[in-house]
């Protein structure tokens, strides 16, 4: 098998979908473990994958192992299986809080890994995904661990230090502007907009906005000035966010929400 996982959640599951549909890796050469059967015959039925009940068979037969539980299951998966992990074998972490250090130490000997935060835009193939690699992982080898994470979505490589920023600018972020989208269709429904509809008109802008900050490469000020015409209806708006402290209700999220990567 050429990919392996332990753990089928919807993370793992959105990693898989990408790399069949981009032809990386072909379903028969994925294994998934999982102890939930409920879980394992999901990825079967929607990937045609392999699937097993037994960790250490995912570890003993994948050339790359994804350990895709939550965080606090990662000591114990890792104690099952890392004296079955195999020099040449790299290991793609998903977890925030476990560092190379720390995984290093669980395994108790060198070990190439591959510390990931990838975030749930991965499930509609537009996740943002950052990536650190251990020193034993070599050139080569990061260019294909990349290239599984793009599949996805886009994928960058960051220093380690930076991971507890990535969890709060890209990790956690959704949650926000779902709740942005929410609140905007909440406003809309107040003026007598259906709800449906409410929705459908607050994510495709949000949508349509983020797509500009990409393509055009200007800077997200500057977009918001384009919109902003004198005396107009935005400029209203944008001064009651102000007022209201938008931004900084924004900023003080999100160093919180690092915050509690750092202290995981």
């Amino acid at each position: 098998m050429k990919l392996g996982f332990i753990g089928t959640g919807n993370m793992a599951g959105a990693i898989m979908g990408g790399i069949i549909r981009e032809g990386l890796i072909s379903p028969d050469e994925i294994i998934g473990a999982d102890i939930s059967e409920a879980g394992r015959e999901r990825v079967k039925k929607e990937h045609g994958i392999h699937v097993t009940a037994d960790n250490r068979e995912a570890a003993e037969k994948a050339e790359v192992l994804v350990l895709s539980v939550k965080p606090q299951f990662y000591e114990e998966a890792i104690a099952g299986i890392r004296d079955c992990i195999r020099e040449e074998q790299i290991i793609i972490t998903l977890a925030p809080g476990k560092t190379l250090a720390w995984l290093e130490e669980q395994f108790g000997k060198p070990v190439k890994i591959v510390r990931t935060m990838p975030n749930t835009p991965a499930l509609v193939g537009e996740g943002m995904t950052a990536a650190c690699p251990n020193q034993y992982v070599t050139e080569e080898e990061k260019k294909y661990v990349l290239q599984i994470l793009g599949s996805f979505g886009k994928v960058e490589i960051v220093p380690e230090r930076m991971i507890d920023a990535v969890v709060a600018v890209s990790g956690s972020s959704p949650a926000y502007v779902f709740m942005l989208i929410e609140a905007m269709a909440d406003a809309a429904v107040a003026e007598g907009m259906p709800r449906t509809q409410a929705y459908s008109f607050a994510a495709q802008a949000v949508y349509g906005s983020a797509k500009m900050v990409i393509e055009t490469g200007k800077h997200p000020g500057e977009l918001k000035d384009m919109v902003c015409s004198p005396a107009g209806t935005t400029i209203e708006a944008v001064r009651i966010l102000e007022k209201e402290g938008f931004r900084s209700a924004v900023i003080e999220a999100m160093k919180a929400c690092a915050d509690v990567s750092r202290n995981l």
